[in-house]
């Protein structure tokens, strides 16, 4: 059992970090402040693979294991959580257009979503399905070499400024076996945008409703045989599991770092409050949390890579531990900042509000515990 890095790992993440130093760090506060969408910084990400980090070779991607893709959003995530779980998203849509698409939607959409010269958008959510998304209502109908799609979407990360949606609707019965996925192009016919929803956090991605109003997409556009999709959405959301637990971790450590630095400056009654053990034990906490944290997901990661039988539990639990842990580390920073933490001078309130919408998405940290004591409850087996 090796913890260590290779080279290849090390390498990618020093080209994230030095990408995120140059291209995100200098306008993260203003895109947050200003709720600018930054599409051209994808497009630049793009260039170095950051669009289509696991998205298989043939659609233009780098197909790489996801512990090397969670180096990269952990780095992106120490200065802007809201733009690098875009960039998560965006990679999750990849992926599956890259798995599961024809072969004239792949060869299409495959090299401009791994490219980062279009965008997509991930459509699970629904108004009254969220935690509980094999309820969804959005039905696709055959109508010859079509479907025609009805419905609505909520909650959904670039809506109305990307060029691409993976669906998720109904096909069939009730329940998970009747849904399936589609590729529609966000400017299709019958599409409908919502206002953008005014967020705490995540404010340099958009957010909001889509309704498909008999939108019409060509059959060769759905995404692997009907009754499909639930499956493809769960396999995205082990991957996407992780992906927004590493960026808690890159938040939680963007936030530690800032708190020692302001330690080693800040003086009260004539000392650095860095002198003081009770905030050195804080300190220490903080770090220790934010390395449990990491392992796990890491651990996570490399047993989704290895397709383990119990990868879809291990992606549970480090997104439940990992996006707690992480904003409790990024709250404790604030706390080490006194009201300098609560200003926006600072980095750590924008770190706070971004983190703390990681434990609902992605399936709510209550529905990770769910996930994990029906892994535990079904088998005599143990979970190591």
């Amino acid at each position: 059992m090796d913890f260590e890095l290779s080279e290849d790992q090390r390498a990618i993440q020093q080209a994230a970090r030095d990408f995120t130093n140059t291209e995100m760090a200098p306008h993260a506060a203003q895109w947050d402040a200003e709720s600018i969408f930054p599409k051209e910084v994808f497009g630049k990400g793009g260039e170095l693979g950051f669009c289509g980090l696991y998205a298989a070779e043939d659609a233009g991607g780098l197909a790489l294991p996801r512990l090397d893709a969670t180096l990269v959003f952990e780095e992106m995530s120490r200065v802007d959580p809201s733009t690098a779980a875009f960039f998560t998203i965006h990679n999750m849509a990849a992926w599956m257009v890259s798995l599961w698409a024809s072969p004239a939607v792949k060869a299409h959409w495959g090299p401009l979503l791994s490219s980062g010269r279009k965008l997509a958008s991930y459509c699970l959510t629904e108004p009254g399905a969220g935690s509980d998304a094999a309820s969804l209502k959005t039905r696709a109908r055959r109508d010859g070499d079509h479907y025609v799609i009805n419905g609505a979407k909520a909650f959904i990360s670039g809506a109305g400024s990307t060029d691409a949606l993976v669906v998720m609707a109904r096909t069939g019965g009730d329940g998970a076996k009747g849904i399936s996925a589609f590729v529609v192009p966000a400017d299709t016919p019958g599409i409908a945008y919502a206002r953008k929803e005014d967020k705490m956090g995540w404010r340099s991605q958009p957010t909001g409703g889509i309704s498909f109003d008999d939108v019409r997409v060509p059959a060769d556009h759905r995404l692997g045989e009907e009754g499909e999709g639930f499956k493809f959405a769960m396999k995205g959301l082990d991957g996407g599991r992780i992906n927004i637990a590493a960026c808690s971790v890159g938040a939680a450590q963007g936030a530690l770092d800032a708190a020692r630095a302001y330690m080693g400056e800040r003086r009260q009654f004539g000392r650095k409050i860095g002198d003081f053990q009770a905030l050195q034990f804080k300190l220490a906490d903080m770090q220790i949390q934010l390395t449990a944290a990491r392992q796990m997901v890491r651990l996570a990661a490399s047993r989704l890579d290895a397709g383990h039988r119990d990868a879809t539990t291990y992606c549970a639990m480090a997104k439940a531990f990992a996006t707690d842990a992480g904003f409790c580390i990024i709250n404790d920073a604030l706390q080490l900042h006194g009201g300098y933490g609560y200003i926006r001078e600072y980095p750590i309130e924008r770190l706070l509000r971004d983190a703390r919408v990681h434990q609902i998405l992605e399936g709510t940290n209550e529905i990770m515990r769910v996930l994990v004591s029906r892994a535990l409850l079904k088998t005599n087996e143990e979970i190591r």
